[in-house]
């Protein structure tokens, strides 16, 4: 009788220790890609275009997971400006990135 309590008191603190092991991460949503954080931002406009605007972005990601634009290379000084102005200092949620590291992305403007 002593033995088999004794299985059962160990059975039951394996099967406690192995509830309280689980990762608790899985339930939480996971992050966005940059490429569609990046689309959220600049989709709320009001900017209107006739024809289709392309551009390429050149940023960073400062310490604060913020945008920096360094460069917007486009035809069009309304899609560089809006650009800028939509992206520059926004934050951004990514789990790893490295501070500094530079980023293109391009961008089409359409509609």
């Amino acid at each position: 009788m002593k033995n088999l309590s004794l299985v059962f008191v160990s059975a039951f603190l394996v099967l406690t220790g192995s509830v309280f092991a689980n990762d608790n991460k899985k339930s939480e949503k996971p992050a966005k890609s940059l490429s569609t954080q990046i689309t959220t931002l600049l989709s709320n406009s009001y900017l209107e275009v006739e024809d289709e605007l392309t551009a390429d972005v050149l940023f960073v990601l400062n310490k604060d997971r913020e945008i920096v634009v360094l460069t917007v290379v486009t035809n069009s000084e309304v899609a560089e400006s809006f650009v800028k102005s939509k992206l520059n200092y926004q934050r951004v949620n990514l789990e790893d990135y490295r501070e500094g590291r530079t980023y293109t992305v391009s961008v089409r403007i359409t509609e």
